[in-house]
């Protein structure tokens, strides 16, 4: 029988003070399951429902691809400055720290190489595996339009259904194929459909023309994707144009590991998605970070 004795006899109910209603700024999130929200949480920032997401799972298609020849050098230091990191479970046993505090999303489907037809995957991961790894999302790429749309839709669904039982978010990814362009009218129709069938969060490309639109048309974290590598000052402007679109923030691969200084290119990455600063800015922050890197 519990010991009664020494428990202080004022009891703190506070009848006056209501009952605490906790929010945040993710998108959509606010009917999910407490495990959910709580990974959601530690991909974005729950304050700004921002991230920047660090991308390096190119390799599952492209091998060792420009700046991903040994992850364990180039990538695990950048760890610490992302928000969240997006990979490979390969990558992540082999090549990042376990003490790692950066939210985690792994890419759970996979396919042909740069080779074949990149649209033919499947999922490539069980649910499971996520969840001995710990991680705070899976991934799946989505070919809305393209040959295999229906099995891509079918990866996804499954992902869906088997991260609600394990409280595991999923990351849909638009792909493009070649025969598809990236404008707003294409990009509003994949993020919805993504959205419609239960992903928690869309990533997505970048449209000069109606971005706005297609962030407003989906009701869950629409996060850019970097894309192709840019001159540094030009995926500055791009990612700021994109969160001050809406955007969720954004998930740069080649655009930070293939840039002059990987570590500048993220603080100035950081400084446009969590602080808003002007593209000019923070590209002369990244060349000052680029000349103290070098003076050192």
């Amino acid at each position: 029988m519990a010991d009664l004795e020494g428990n202080s006899a004022a009891k703190q109910f506070h009848p006056d003070v209501p009952a605490a209603s906790f929010t945040h700024a993710i998108r959509g999130a606010s009917n999910l399951d407490w495990g959910m929200q709580n990974r959601l949480a530690r991909i974005l920032d729950p304050q700004t429902g921002r991230t920047v997401m660090l991308a390096f799972d190119h390799g599952y298609f492209q091998g060792p691809t420009s700046g991903l020849e040994r992850i364990d050098l180039n990538i695990a230091p950048l760890a610490a400055q992302a928000d969240a990191l997006m990979c490979t479970r390969g990558a992540l046993r082999t090549s990042i720290p376990p003490a790692t505090q950066a939210g985690l999303v792994l890419r759970a489907s996979g396919g042909p190489s740069i080779l074949k037809d990149l649209s033919d995957e499947y999922t490539a991961m069980a649910m499971q595996d996520a969840v001995r790894v710990n991680a705070d999302a899976v991934a799946v790429q989505v070919f809305v339009g393209g040959v295999h749309e229906s099995r891509s839709i079918r990866n996804l669904t499954t992902l869906v259904d088997e991260g609600y039982a394990a409280g595991i978010p999923v990351l849909g990814v638009t792909a493009v194929g070649k025969e598809l362009v990236r404008d707003a009218r294409y990009l509003g129709l994949a993020t919805r459909i993504i959205a419609e069938l239960g992903a928690q969060l869309v990533k997505t490309y970048y449209c000069d023309e109606g971005f706005e639109d297609v962030v407003a048309g989906c009701p869950v974290p629409v996060i850019m994707a970097g894309g192709k590598k840019l001159p540094e000052l030009d995926a500055l402007t791009m990612a700021s144009r994109a969160v001050r679109a809406g955007a969720a923030g954004v998930d740069m691969g080649r655009n930070i590991f293939q840039s002059a200084n990987p570590a500048a290119m993220m603080t100035a990455v950081r400084a446009v998605v969590h602080d808003d600063l002007d593209p000019a800015e923070a590209f002369e922050l990244f060349r000052s970070a680029s000349e103290t890197t070098v003076s050192a």
